[in-house]
């Protein structure tokens, strides 16, 4: 079950360190989206949105995929800058397929302001 809030949400400094990472990756690459992760060994992945002929990747899917390849047991916090205000199915379903339900994910636009709070 994802439950969502659209009450701007206030973060940890750990959760603002992801949007940190998010916002610059994103920025840096030009993507659309800009994600971060913290797994439960408080290691972080941040990625872009791919987007190629060959292969389309969200950047929440590229997180993850990051964290699941370096050996990590699961996520304690997702962070999405994007758009389009909310998480998207397949995310939430990464999310949940790895790291289980409860994983908080927050949204935000692509300036970092966190204004929705979701959860695997």
């Amino acid at each position: 079950m994802t439950e969502s809030t659209s009450e701007p949400t206030e973060l940890s400094t750990e959760d603002r360190k992801l949007v940190t990472l998010a916002r610059a990756t994103r920025a840096r690459t030009g993507a659309a989206e800009g994600a971060a992760v913290r797994d439960t060994d408080g290691r972080t992945y941040a990625a872009a949105t791919v987007a190629l002929p060959s292969l389309q990747v969200s950047a929440v899917g590229v997180c993850v995929a990051m964290a699941v390849a370096s050996g990590s047991r699961g996520l304690e916090a997702v962070v999405l800058l994007t758009d389009a205000g909310a998480a998207g199915d397949s995310d939430l379903a990464a999310v949940r397929d790895f790291a289980g339900e409860g994983v908080p994910v927050l949204v935000g636009d692509v300036r970092g302001t966190i204004g929705r709070a979701s959860v695997s």
